[in-house]
C-alpha cells in the first residue's frame, strides 16, 4: 500500500526526526561513556529534547507512526560501502554528527512549507549542532587509546 501524496512530507519528517535523534544518541554515548563528560553529554541530550519540543510531537506522534512504512521504504536495504566502514571511534562520531546535521537541515527545509517559525527553530538547532560538534572534536584525540 502506497501512502497518499499528502502524507509524503510527514514521512520525510518522521524519517529525519528518527535519523537526527539516533545520531545524537550515538554521539551522546561517546561523550557519556568514552569521554566521561557530563556537560557535553547534557548538551547533546538537550538538543535531542529541543527537536521533540520544536515539533511538539505529542499530538503528531501517532499520525507519524501510522504513516511509517519502514520495510516498504524504497531506501530500505540500500547500502553504501562507507556506511559499514568505521575504523575508529572518531569515525563513528563524525559519521553520526553528519547524519544529525543533514537530518536537521531536512527538517528545516520541509518546515518552510508550512511553518516558518518552526523552520527558524531548526536552523537554530542546526547551528547549535555545529558548535557542539566543534567542542567534542577537540576532545576526541583522547579516544585514540580506546
Amino acid at each position: 500500500m502506497k501512502p497518499a501524496k499528502n502524507n509524503l512530507i510527514e514521512r520525510i519528517v518522521d524519517a529525519n526526526i528518527n535519523r537526527a535523534k539516533e545520531g545524537l544518541r550515538v554521539c551522546e554515548e561517546i561523550t557519556r561513556f568514552l569521554l566521561n563528560n557530563r556537560v557535553l553529554t547534557a548538551n547533546l541530550k538537550g538538543i535531542r529534547h529541543k527537536i521533540d519540543a520544536a515539533l511538539e510531537l505529542a499530538p503528531q506522534k501517532a499520525e507519524l507512526l501510522r504513516l511509517r512504512y519502514s520495510l516498504k521504504d524504497v531506501g530500505f536495504g540500500i547500502r553504501q560501502e562507507l556506511e559499514f566502514r568505521r575504523l575508529s571511534l572518531n569515525d563513528i562520531f563524525f559519521a553520526n554528527m553528519a547524519r544529525v546535521k543533514e537530518s536537521v537541515r531536512v527538517l528545516e527545509e520541509f518546515s518552510k512549507l508550512s511553518n516558518t517559525k518552526l523552520a527558524l527553530q531548526f536552523k537554530k538547532i542546526r547551528y547549535e549542532v555545529y558548535e557542539i560538534e566543534k567542542k567534542i572534536a577537540g576532545k576526541l584525540p583522547a579516544l585514540r587509546h580506546h
